[in-house]
Parts: structure tokens; C-alpha cells; sequence
């Protein structure tokens, strides 16, 4: 149980530095403090709240194959937000990516929307680190 949290820990705080590094909004008024402290918060968020709530939605879950599982990172994120000092989210704004293959517009978002948003990246980044380090 221990090893599962620590893991989780690390894999938490991780994204959410990259996803600050590439899409901006998330505030760490403390810098790294703040990332370490919020990644705590997101942990214990994650493996107490998360499966309650993911319980509550498992009939909106099997319905959609378990697309709604990042619902729960959005509740998560939000009661993160609310206990941490000095961790914010203020807006969602990707500005954009063009390369030769691929073009992605700018993207941008405020209020519960942007929670939703940062929850859904988080669970991608979350579950593709999780998967690299099985």
C-alpha cells in the first residue's frame, strides 16, 4: 500500500509539472513546494475520494466503457485546489502546436471547464506514465 502511494505520488506530481511546463493555468505560488505538496494532496485525493466517487458513477461508466473514469480526477483536482495553499487554477490555455504533420489550435478555457480539462490531460499523462513504469 505504502509503495502504491509513493508510486502514485511520483507519477502525480510529475504530470502535473509537465502539464504545467506545456499548457498554462495551473499556478504554484511556491514552486516546487507547491508541486510537492499539491501531488500529496492529488494522492490521497486519488486513493481515498476517487474510488467513492468512481463508484457512484459506475452505472454512467459501463454505459460509456469507462470514458467517465476521469470524472473522478475532476473531483479530485477540485478538492486539491480548494485545500492547497498557494495551487490555482486560473484558465486552460494551450496555445497551439504546428509542425509539418499536424497542426493543433490554440484551446482555451476558464472556470469548471478548465478543471475538467486539466483532469482529462492529467488522466491521460497519469495513466501513459503509469503504464511505462508496470
Amino acid at each position: 500500500m505504502i509503495r502504491r502511494a509513493i508510486k502514485y505520488f511520483l507519477i502525480s506530481s510529475v504530470t502535473l509539472y509537465l502539464i504545467s511546463l506545456v499548457i498554462s493555468g495551473l499556478v504554484f505560488e511556491n514552486g516546487i513546494n507547491t508541486i510537492v505538496l499539491t501531488g500529496i494532496a492529488l494522492t490521497v485525493a486519488s486513493l481515498i475520494i476517487k474510488p467513492v466517487i468512481n463508484i457512484l458513477l459506475l452505472p454512467l461508466n459501463l454505459i460509456t466503457f469507462g470514458l467517465f473514469r476521469w470524472v473522478g480526477y475532476a473531483v479530485a483536482l477540485y478538492i486539491v485546489t480548494l485545500v492547497v495553499p498557494g495551487f490555482k487554477i486560473v484558465n486552460f490555455a494551450f496555445n497551439g502546436m504546428t509542425s509539418y504533420w499536424i497542426s493543433i489550435p490554440a484551446i482555451t478555457f476558464s472556470g469548471i471547464i478548465a478543471i475538467v480539462a486539466f483532469s482529462f490531460i492529467i488522466s491521460i499523462i497519469s495513466s501513459i506514465l503509469d503504464w511505462l513504469l508496470k
